[in-house]
């Protein structure tokens, strides 16, 4: 009898410390949505506004891969692409209005704002170029 009663003891004690533990436990945490980016910019917002294309380059002073970004959107500025750097301490208030929680992010606009292509994080000239090109064909299928 005083085995069962042992037994018995054990078992509840092993229920109690599991019991326990489980309520220690955190619950995962809920699922995180990714980054979004603007689908439309309101072109006089941004420098040049009359050009047809605008590559907007969301970036911060603190962020070496955003430097890199820049260099690379830099070499497109033509007389129809306008490349601004919209960097976060000098241009606060448009990171807020776009709701820009992420940089380097590169937006690239027609004429009407719309966002033809986006990156989110360092990009490739090459992925900058092919994309660059592949909206302004749409454009001009459209």
């Amino acid at each position: 009898m005083a085995q069962v009663l042992v037994a018995v003891v054990l078992v509840i004690a092993a229920v109690a410390v599991a019991a326990v533990l489980r309520r220690r436990r955190r619950p995962e945490p809920p699922t995180q949505a990714g980054w979004t980016t603007p689908t439309q910019l309101d072109r006089s917002d941004f420098e040049r506004p009359e050009a047809p294309w605008l590559i907007a380059v969301f970036s911060s002073g603190t962020c070496n891969a955003c430097a890199e970004v820049v260099a690379k959107a830099r070499v497109m500025e033509a007389n129809d692409v306008a490349v601004q750097e919209v960097e976060y301490a000098s241009a606060l208030e448009l990171h807020r209005r776009y709701r820009i929680d992420a940089v380097p992010l590169v937006l690239l606009a027609d004429d009407r704002g719309v966002v033809r292509a986006s990156f989110i994080g360092p990009v490739t000239a090459t992925d900058l170029w092919a994309a660059f090109a592949e909206a302004r064909g749409a454009e001009t299928q459209s």
